[in-house]
């Protein structure tokens, strides 16, 4: 166990720069993801749960629209999405080379995802909530802003820890097109040169930042939480 700890130890020394790129190209994709999540999938997900049939402002064909939307994303693999994005990479960055271009395609699964999440996360609220602010006269962006999001607060920086890991994995695969990261480092530097040391090593690195995420969204969350 030891000797283990010492090789994990000098390979993390011999390659601590190429890991930090590694660890930054992560952090930008995962960053720029989150992101979109927010500001894009949280919104989407309200859009789905306020215009489904049965819904406060029930809209079949926005419904439709969006619920395909992240209905399709989400059950596409992820490299082959990759693929398939190309063309629009390419239009929008002038290159489908590079972690920027990479973190493109990884926006829109994000957004997919995160925006899944939250309809599940505010189909869980109380249905006490909308009636209280029907009760109150609320408008739709009040219902929205000052109950909804605020009773499932908590389930949503959960979510959205879950997302996160969820990123992680895929940017894992983003080496195809030149997106570097951790998971792109362990495979090329690490298992396709046979350094298994440095393959085990960016392995652990990832493993602690996922904990880290989990840990820290969990807290947050629990935080939050005033019920």
């Amino acid at each position: 166990m030891n000797d283990l700890i010492d090789t994990i130890v000098e390979s993390l020394t011999a390659n601590a720069d190429q890991i930090t790129v590694a660890l930054a190209e992560t952090g930008y994709m995962l960053g720029w993801s989150l992101v979109a999540a927010v500001f894009i999938g949280l919104p989407l997900g309200v859009t789905i749960f306020l215009t489904r049939p049965g819904g406060v402002r029930e809209s079949k064909p926005i419904w439709h629209v969006a619920n395909l939307y992240v209905t399709v994303v989400r059950s596409f693999p992820f490299l082959l999405f990759v693929v398939f994005m190309i063309p629009l990479t390419r239009v929008v960055y002038g290159t489908t080379f590079g972690t920027a271009a990479a973190t493109f395609p990884l926006c829109f699964v994000a957004v997919a995802l995160y925006a899944r999440l939250v309809e599940q996360i505010l189909l869980e609220v109380p249905s006490g909530v909308l009636v209280a602010a029907r009760s109150m006269g609320a408008s739709t962006f009040q219902t929205v802003t000052r109950f909804l999001l605020v009773e499932a607060r908590s389930g949503l920086v959960y979510a959205l820890t879950s997302a996160s890991i969820s990123i992680i994995s895929y940017s894992t695969v983003l080496g195809v097109v030149g997106g570097g990261g951790l998971g792109d480092f362990a495979l090329r530097y690490g298992y396709q040169e046979y350094d298994y040391p440095l393959m085990y090593t960016t392995i652990v690195i990832v493993i602690i930042c996922v904990q880290l995420l989990q840990v820290g969204g969990h807290r947050l969350s629990v935080a939050i939480d005033r019920r």
